[in-house]
């Protein structure tokens, strides 16, 4: 059999027959695959690399999450609960804590005071009429508006003895509410009763949250607004309210005169008194003198009858008669003053003054 000589690289020129055609198709194949195949080498290397490179970041990022999972701060406000295998721990110290992620899991827990409102939306104050919408005993309609505040008592309970506390607490407060308003008439409750119907209410819960057992406590409840339904009543209620006020407002100021005045009146009488046993006792001691001096008088009396009655006289009419005049009348008509003695005195001194000037003038004419 004859073969034409072919050079490398270039393609047959006559096609063979037989076994020796399949043998070099055959060769030719292996020859293109192998050919493929150099191409395609370092494809397959590069995208082995980054397949590699991408685990390693993936590894990365995953110790970078554990160990940042692991880290937890704690302030002072909360209570962290560290649940190990379903067994719970509570860590209340403020601080830097360590966890094993995945094995461990935390919650946190306030320890402040929160609350939730009652008939209205704290957030947008806007009413919500399936709360605070009540009947009183009276069968009249009010809206009422409260607000509770809470605080956790044991986080553990708080956390695993009931799926919401807060939402339970919310339920046991609305129905203690509705069955406390429907125990007062409706003027109890917009006016005077506000504080006795918030301390019934607030027992009540505390009662029944002590049976629960749900790791909450009730800090205080009170009355935010109670109005009734409709203008009309709640201006009539306002009439109402305001003439209350202005009530307690005079017996107030009734109370005020009444606790300034008593002191007054009192501090007068203690005065008056004093002023009194002061008199007394100083006309006590004036009698006791004058009975004294009588005495004295007395014993003079009984041992010179005679002197001390003219004694007495003449010191009676000095008292009697310090301003009497004495006219003394004559036979011819004529009257003549005789007291007052200074007077007499004075016109005696008068008349012989008078009568030394009248000579002594007579001496100088001649």
């Amino acid at each position: 059999m004859k073969f034409k000589k072919v050079n490398q690289g270039q393609p047959f020129t006559d096609a063979p027959s037989g076994d020796e055609g399949a043998n070099q198709e055959h060769a030719q194949e292996n020859n293109q695959e192998h050919n493929q195949n150099k191409g395609r080498r370092p494809k397959r290397l590069k995208a082995g690399r980054a397949g590699r490179a991408a685990v390693w970041i993936l590894v990365v990022l995953a110790a970078v999450y554990l160990a940042g999972s692991s880290v937890y701060t704690l302030r002072e406000n909360e209570y962290a609960v560290v649940t190990t295998f379903g067994v719970p721990a509570i860590i209340g110290e403020p601080g830097i804590h360590v966890r094993i992620p995945v094995i461990q899991q935390m919650a946190r827990v306030p320890k402040t005071i929160n609350g939730f409102s009652i008939g209205y939306d704290k957030d947008t104050d806007e009413s919500v009429d399936s709360e605070s919408f009540m009947i009183t005993r009276d069968y009249n309609f009010v809206n009422v508006d409260f607000y509770a505040e809470y605080r956790v008592t044991d986080p553990m309970k708080y956390l695993y003895h009931s799926e919401d506390p807060v939402a339970i607490l919310k339920m046991l407060t609305q129905s203690y509410i509705r069955d406390t308003i429907g125990l007062y008439d409706v003027d109890s409750v917009i006016t005077t009763g506000k504080n006795e119907i918030q301390a019934s209410i607030k027992e009540k819960i505390m009662r029944r949250l002590d049976v629960e057992d749900i790791g909450i406590q009730l800090v205080n409840i009170t009355i935010q607004d109670a109005e009734p339904p409709t203008t009309e009543v709640i201006d009539a209620f306002k009439n109402v309210e305001n003439a209350k006020q202005g009530k307690e407002t005079s017996i107030n100021k009734a109370n005020q005169k009444r606790n300034e005045d008593i002191p007054a009146a009192r501090a007068k009488v203690d005065e008056t008194l004093k002023n009194a046993n002061a008199q007394a006792q100083e006309r006590v001691n004036e009698a006791k003198g004058q009975v004294a001096r009588l005495n004295e008088l007395y014993e003079e009396y009984k041992k010179y009858p005679l002197i001390t009655k003219q004694r007495m006289f003449y010191e009676t009419m000095e008292d009697i008669l310090p301003d009497m005049k004495v006219i003394i009348t004559k036979s011819d008509g004529s009257t003549q003053t005789m007291l007052p003695l200074e007077s007499f005195a004075d016109i005696s001194v008068t008349d012989t003054s008078g009568a030394a000037q009248t000579g002594g003038t007579a001496d100088e004419k001649n």
